[in-house]
């Protein structure tokens, strides 16, 4: 019998965990991008951004009440699917996080010491790999730390530019530098920092009460993360206007200097570098999850299942991403890890909203039964079908509208994780033919 973590999440550690991987580092890094595909359409790209991030949101909170285990859509489309279909979404997703891992760990070099970029990533990597091996309550507390210094500062940002005199928000306004491409590639690029309440559900094994806690945090993390992204896309995009925003490597900071606040980019360079920091934690607490899962599946080598026995965490799984990741921010070039995360997390959640809509009682969806007068109603179960589908349809939609470059790589390694799981399946019957495999 596998190992099994310990429940010691409730609400709030949850909500805290999900904010520290939404309210990170993309906020920093994906406004430019968004801004140069959509222009003046920045804030329509943020909705359609925020619509299918609910829509998933919704459907993996509904699935993790209902499959308390970890892993996350791995299990989900394992258990709804079929096992091709679980594997290749927990495929999908440690691939592509572990760039974003990357990403992040870069982007507090990047912040921190401009030099020495990989090398203070690979530091930021092994020291929170260390953290996360003591526990998750102590990396939910250092979440919590982080996810306030970084609200404090964005805070700081949204007051400084909407108080200053250089605002202007006629340039909110959709203008003729608008298409609907470019909406939709800006939607793709900005989901990259809504999909951090994945988190919540991969640690679906370490969540008080998962029925009556993850449903309800899924969507309170979101809620708090779209309204600070509101808030940042409004204040930055009225300062430096589409154009400015677009060409800007650095959105928020210039955005302070362009407010006449200058005082607090200083303080904005921290906060991007711990938002990354909260980013990195919560992406390799997701990923060790989600492999320590296929390894208790066989389709990873099962010394990683192994949990520990005095701190209750996939510790092998646990080191052997921060190693992984540790090469990657040490050689690799992140130019276009947004896209190809995005992608990658994209058809995560396409999958996601399939187990979904496969669900077909209120005992599956995990939902309280609502009693009446006549009996038990099963009517919210269309809404729960409509969800899964506007989630299902939209994130296909937002991953093939991502640059070429990004669907192309991501096509690659996908096809790479599908020719992989049929090797092995192949081995599987040569040597077993009498298990019908």
């Amino acid at each position: 019998m596998a190992q099994q973590l310990t429940r010691s999440l409730g609400v709030v550690d949850a909500v805290v965990i999900g904010l520290g991987s939404m309210v990170g580092a993309g906020i920093f890094a994906a406004l430019g991008p968004a801004a140069r595909a959509a222009g003046s359409g920045l804030l329509l790209g943020l909705a359609l951004a925020a619509v299918v991030a609910y829509c998933n949101a919704m459907s993996s909170a509904r699935l993790a009440a209902r499959y308390p285990a970890s892993g996350g859509t791995y299990v989900y489309g394992r258990e709804r699917l079929g096992p091709f279909w679980g594997y290749l979404a927990g495929w999908a997703f440690v691939v592509g996080k572990t760039a974003s891992c990357a990403a992040m760990a870069l982007t507090v070099g990047a912040y921190v010491w401009p030099d020495q970029a990989h090398t203070v990533a690979v530091a930021a990597v092994a020291v929170l790999t260390a953290v996360n091996y003591g526990g998750i309550q102590k990396s939910a507390w250092l979440t919590r730390a982080i996810v306030a210094v970084v609200t404090a500062v964005l805070a700081a940002v949204i007051v400084s530019c909407l108080g200053s005199g250089t605002t202007d928000f006629g340039r909110l306004e959709p203008g003729a530098d608008t298409s609907f491409g470019g909406v939709l590639q800006a939607a793709g690029l900005l989901f990259f920092a809504f999909a951090g309440y994945a988190r919540i559900t991969t640690l679906g094994e370490e969540v008080r009460d998962p029925a009556r806690t993850i449903p309800r945090a899924v969507p309170l993390a979101l809620g708090i993360a779209l309204l600070v992204y509101a808030g940042v896309a409004v204040s930055v995009l009225s300062v430096l206007g589409p154009g400015g925003l677009g060409r800007s490597v650095a959105p928020i900071a210039d955005a302070v200097w362009a407010a006449d606040a200058g005082w607090l980019a200083p303080v904005v360079r921290v906060g991007a570098a711990v938002a990354a920091l909260g980013s990195l934690l919560a992406l390799i607490l997701g990923i060790s999850r989600t492999a320590l899962a296929m390894a208790r599946d066989g389709h990873l080598p099962g010394t990683l299942a192994a949990v520990h026995p005095r701190f209750r965490v996939p510790h092998r799984a646990e080191l052997a991403v921060g190693a992984v990741v540790a090469v990657v921010a040490a050689t690799a070039d992140v130019r276009g890890a947004i896209g190809f995360s995005s992608f990658g997390v994209l058809l995560y959640y396409t999958l996601a909203n399939a187990s979904a809509w496969t669900l077909s009682s209120d005992r599956d969806r995990g939902t309280p039964v609502r009693v009446t007068e006549t009996g038990t109603s099963t009517a919210g179960f269309g809404v729960v079908r409509m969800t899964a589908v506007c989630g299902l349809v939209g994130c296909l939609v937002l991953a093939f509208a991502l640059p070429a470059s990004s669907v192309l790589a991501g096509s690659a390694v996908l096809a790479l994780g599908a020719a992989l799981y049929g090797v092995r399946r192949l081995r599987h019957r040569s040597r077993r033919p009498e298990s019908g495999w």
